[in-house]
């Protein structure tokens, strides 16, 4: 099986793995983007997260002049409700898919596997988690927007997945809107979906983190 490359990191590797979270990069980005949040979360010494930064493949970008960088899939047009080539979204949440199935295999039950994802990288992970066919511990979603809302194939084994999407009041590269409207989308398709705003602009504040930090230890 050929897995997608990245960065692994454990949270403390003296101690067996108690978990695994599977974070996927922002357009142009790469794994080794959110490594530095490791140790921002704090975790406690007793607890060892397997975090798997994987690389995104290379693509040209329509909207960026056919420039070809670090993407999950193609975006067409970046108007607010986002045309996208969602046959490579759901090329990119299978390779997420035989992630997740790696960690399994290694001995992390499916339900301490959490799916994080930041802008692109949400909007996969949004399609990665909710059409899996095995529970998973929880799907976080970092100023995104929810691509395949009205195609994807959703599974039951998810139905009950915790979900925490995060947005900034100031992004101008994904408006918060969009991130209101997944909490929406979900919320009434009856999923267990929580909604925190940020007075940020794109990117990550540390307050957040250590919301995301409290919100993962409930998790495993």
């Amino acid at each position: 099986m050929n897995y997608l490359p990245g960065v692994e990191v454990q949270s403390n590797p003296q101690i067996p793995v108690k978990g695994a979270v599977i974070w996927l990069h922002g357009l142009g980005s790469d794994g080794n983007d959110f490594v530095p949040v490791i140790r921002q979360l704090q975790f406690p010494a007793e607890l060892n997260v397997r975090f798997i930064f994987p690389h995104a493949p290379s693509l040209p970008i329509t909207v960026n002049n056919g420039y070809v960088m670090p993407a999950w899939y193609d975006i067409f047009e970046l108007t607010l409700d986002r045309k996208v080539d969602v046959k490579q979204l759901r090329a990119s949440a299978e390779q997420v898919h035989a992630l997740i199935e790696r960690e399994i295999a290694r001995g992390v039950p499916s339900e301490k596997i959490v799916i994080a994802g930041f802008s692109q990288g949400g909007a996969v992970a949004y399609e990665a988690a909710l059409s899996f066919a095995k529970p998973l511990g929880g799907l976080l979603t970092l100023s995104t927007y929810f691509a395949t809302h009205d195609s994807i194939a959703e599974n039951n084994a998810n139905k009950n997945i915790p979900i925490l999407i995060q947005h900034g009041t100031e992004d101008s590269v994904v408006d918060e809107v969009l991130g209101q409207r997944a909490y929406r989308q979900l919320s009434d398709r009856g999923y267990k979906v929580s909604y925190e705003s940020y007075p940020m602009e794109h990117t990550l504040c540390i307050e957040q983190i250590g919301a995301i930090s409290k919100w993962l230890q409930e998790r495993f």
